[in-house]
């Protein structure tokens, strides 16, 4: 659980990302899943896009993501939204 000025830290390193992924109009998938995971570890703060062809809203992927592997959803803004998780080895943001 991040506390707010955790949050606000995030946020604002989060404002230079470009996404990293986008969720179409397959939608949520294990091998999807895999991959944010895999990208989670490496880099610990993504932005994700939802694209419009989705047939899901990005508020219930975003909280479906969360849950899966056990990351915290840092801001969610239209359709786009950004994670955290912290790096099991090797960790790069340091929290304030």
């Amino acid at each position: 659980m991040l506390t707010s000025k955790q949050r606000a830290y995030l946020r604002s390193l989060g404002n230079e990302l470009e996404p990293v992924f986008q969720i179409g109009k397959g939608g949520l998938s294990d091998e999807l899943i895999n991959q944010l995971d895999a990208v989670l570890e490496a880099r610990e703060l993504i932005k994700v896009r939802v694209l419009k062809n989705c047939l899901q809203e990005s508020d219930d992927l975003a909280e479906i993501i969360a849950q899966e592997l056990d990351c915290d959803v840092v801001q969610k803004i239209g359709r786009n939204f950004l994670l955290y998780r912290e790096a099991v080895e090797d960790p790069q943001i340091e929290l304030p």
